[in-house]
């Protein structure tokens, strides 16, 4: 599978047709871009969440343009403490306009997953997330074969079907 550049990802996430789904199914990641918000909520600091703004207008266009941004997290509980970070800021992506899931992991035990994260763009294009040990991203490598599009699409719906609205879920 060829691995797919920083560039290459962020041009696939302004400019799929119809619909991009995201699985995520790690407790904790240590993105660059994270790591210091993350490090200020826990320490009690103030963030006032402005590094979410590009994001937040890209969603925005999508919604005003009506495709479709949704993201499933399967979750252990009780949350880790990168998880309980993640869904404190979480009301912002929803409110710019993606539909986020989340699922306790026991809920997804008899659900066949793919064995790492992944984006779905337009049923077309998977990219696979790969993450090293401590959560940081490693690689992106991208397939466009059938069987890959079909597993990660059933994956993805099946634990859709369980999960719980952001604003739904209260975390333990």
């Amino acid at each position: 599978m060829p691995s797919n550049s920083g560039e290459e990802f962020d041009r696939l996430l302004s400019t799929f047709s119809r619909e991009a789904i995201h699985l995520e199914t790690r407790d904790a990641y240590g993105t660059a871009v994270e790591l210091p918000h993350m490090a200020k909520w826990a320490a009690g600091q103030p963030d006032d969440l402005r590094w979410l703004d590009g994001w937040c207008v890209t969603l925005r266009h999508h919604a005003d343009a009506g495709r479709s941004v949704r993201r499933a997290r399967v979750v252990s509980e009780p949350l880790s403490d990168y998880q309980r970070w993640s869904h404190s800021i979480a009301h912002l992506l929803v409110e710019a306009g993606e539909n986020i899931r989340w699922v306790p992991r026991r809920l997804v035990s008899s659900i066949g997953l793919p064995g790492n994260d992944f984006y779905l763009f337009d049923d077309r294009l998977v990219v696979f997330l790969l993450y090293s040990g401590n959560g940081l991203a490693v690689d992106r490598v991208t397939s466009t074969d059938p069987a890959d599009i079909a597993l990660c699409r059933s994956a993805f719906e099946e634990v859709w079907r369980v999960a719980i609205p952001h604003r739904e879920y209260q975390p333990v």
